[in-house]
């Protein structure tokens, strides 16, 4: 399953991104094949609609699942109505969520708010 994590840095060691729509990467980590890619989230630094953007870019990377600490309401339903599954990161680093998400160990994510609306 090929899941898409925002990401601070390029380092799997490093924690998960406290932002969805604003990470500066994403990470599509590929659960069968164990491959890690690393890109640029160009929506970083939209003026607006930054987590539809993000969404967007997970789709076209062909992720099936994201984890993160929460996410926008339109981020959300583009991300749901792209078949992408949610799930709710753990404070700890990205390999350590993948093994959880791997483990079957990882909740669906909730925590889904209004979103923030051109604020950074």
């Amino acid at each position: 399953m090929k899941t898409g994590v925002p990401c601070d840095t390029k380092n799997l060691s490093d924690p998960v991104c406290i932002s969805f729509g604003r990470a500066p990467y994403f990470l599509i980590y590929d659960t069968e094949s164990e491959s890690a890619d690393f890109y640029e989230n160009a929506a970083a630094d939209a003026q607006g609609g930054a987590g539809i953007k993000a969404a967007q870019t997970l789709i076209d990377l062909g992720a099936e699942a994201t984890i993160a600490f929460s996410c926008g309401t339109n981020a959300a339903e583009v991300l749901e109505a792209g078949g992408v599954r949610l799930y709710k990161a753990e404070k700890t680093s990205v390999a350590e969520n993948l093994a959880s998400l791997k483990g079957g160990e990882l909740e669906d994510l909730n925590d889904i708010h209004p979103g923030y609306h051109g604020k950074k």
